[in-house]
């Protein structure tokens, strides 16, 4: 039966091997950040960018049921509200996920790889949901902070866990994986993301293939059979504690393997063969990039023997995550258009994919294709070059106009045609007026960046000027 409380005292004090206050009566939530933080919340007080310490007094105010703090901070914070003292906030917070973990009966799926976890979490999360209650990760919580808190924040009665894992230097994913203990784990894909801090790609595909080391005896690992590493991959499995490999894909020899694919501007539909079993179905967030992501969730399906027609019709109901190929028309000042928010994150591969469902966007009337582009960090010293290898693709795509943001970007600007040519600025802020001016009714407009690359203050802007206090809905093709 569901209980009110996600964590009672006498969890806490097993899980922590302290004495929980009097005044607890138990938690609702998990917080690490008091901007999120609802009433009923235990906050951990982590250090990190900044000192958790600083703002228990903030979490109390907001409704916080306890504080998990350091003790050797109990005295200066006393009397604000009860407390939990420990030796390290974060290696308690790693206790509280361990603890959980092993109390909960949940199948547990991980997830990495370069591109696509987030999209393919999210998903999982609605295919799960109509087989049992699911819980995941909340937006991308996949460090080592995130993971032990998402870990934490699982309800006993769960059915279903889905965990997403990143990385972006050598010897995070094993670890991590090792906290989750997944029944399947599954490598979306390897590309070259944060090459900067790994000494090739072939390091980034040994790094992605450690989530198979934290499998439970005898769980499954997902591979991408079209991927150029999947030898590699598959190495790494077969000395993992896995009881069986499946891939999936495009390629004749995937086990879960994608017949014929058929793209439309809000969906794509996908004949496949799922470990022999044929299926037609349709897949709500559209692109090529993301049919492979669509067979590899039909197989996490089939690794947990669900249903799978059920499964594949659950799938028609997934929508691209904001800032990740979030579709929506926005009108005002006369006209009306597309926008694509593609602004959370970007590297060469996300970056393609989203010129090519830009290229398959239609456009109404006069209207043009034009690319948004920001600079896309932690690509090394091949950056520059990187970012300029883009032009074929704009090319190939026949996009209209590019308008360009950063310094890295410069370098792709300045070698297109002057028909191309929109504006750049060294800042994505300073693209803004330029944009706006240009823009004509009928028009399609991709934003994607590098999340530090601040391409999502367009986006903002542009919903701003345009949006006129309407409900944006998704647009239908």
């Amino acid at each position: 039966m569901s209980t009110a409380w996600l964590w009672t005292p006498a969890q806490l004090q097993d899980a922590l091997g302290i004495n929980a206050p009097e005044a607890l009566t138990g938690v609702r939530g998990l917080s690490i950040d008091t901007r999120t933080l609802d009433a009923g919340d235990l906050f951990v007080a982590l250090r990190d960018v900044r000192d958790g310490h600083d703002f228990v007094e903030v979490a109390f105010a907001k409704g916080a049921a306890a504080a998990l703090i350091d003790q050797n901070r109990e005295e200066a914070l006393a009397g604000l509200g009860p407390l939990l003292p420990v030796a390290d906030p974060l290696t308690a917070l790693e206790a509280l996920g361990a603890h959980r973990r092993a109390e909960a009966q949940a199948q547990v799926l991980a997830i990495t790889g370069s591109v696509g976890k987030t999209g393919t979490k999210e998903a999982l999360r609605v295919m799960l949901s109509a087989f049992g209650s699911t819980h995941a990760s909340a937006a991308s919580y996949n460090n080592h902070l995130g993971v032990p808190l998402t870990l934490a924040r699982m309800p006993l009665e769960s059915q279903y866990g889905v965990y997403e894992i990143g990385t972006n230097h050598p010897g995070e994913i094993g670890p991590l994986s090792h906290q989750v203990k997944p029944h399947i784990a599954l490598v979306t894909t390897v590309e070259k993301v944060h090459i900067e801090n790994f000494p090739s790609e072939e390091a980034i595909a040994d790094e992605k293939a450690e989530i198979y080391g934290g499998l439970c005896q005898g769980g499954v690992a997902l591979l991408p059979r079209d991927n150029r590493h999947y030898d590699r991959l598959q190495a790494h499995a077969a000395r993992s504690p896995a009881g069986r490999l499946l891939s999936f894909g495009m390629h004749a020899e995937a086990d879960i393997r994608g017949l014929d694919v058929s793209l439309f501007p809000d969906h794509s539909t996908i004949t496949a063969s799922v470990c022999g079993q044929r299926l037609v179905f349709d897949f709500g967030a559209p692109g090529q990039h993301l049919v492979n992501n669509a067979l590899a969730m039909l197989g996490c399906a089939s690794a947990l023997g669900l249903d799978l027609e059920k499964a594949a019709r659950r799938l028609a109901q997934v929508k691209p995550p904001k800032g990740r190929g979030e579709r929506l028309t926005l009108q005002g000042h006369g006209l009306a258009f597309t926008l694509l928010d593609e602004s959370y994150n970007a590297n060469p591969a996300s970056m393609r994919a989203a010129l090519a469902l830009l290229a398959q966007t239609p456009v109404r009337g006069q209207g043009r294709r034009i690319a948004v582009m920001g600079d896309m960090l932690e690509l090394g010293a091949d950056a520059e070059l990187l970012h300029r290898g883009l032009a074929p693709s704009l090319e190939q795509h026949a996009i209209d106009y590019v308008f360009a943001a950063g310094p890295l970007m410069q370098g792709l600007y300045e070698a297109l045609p002057a028909s191309r040519k929109g504006a750049w600025q060294a800042r994505a802020e300073d693209l803004i007026a330029p944009l706006c001016a240009a823009l004509q009714a009928g028009d399609v407009v991709m934003v994607k960046g590098s999340f530090s690359s601040r391409m999502g203050e367009v986006v903002k802007a542009l919903k701003a000027r345009y949006f006129e206090g309407a409900s944006l809905r998704p647009q239908s093709s």
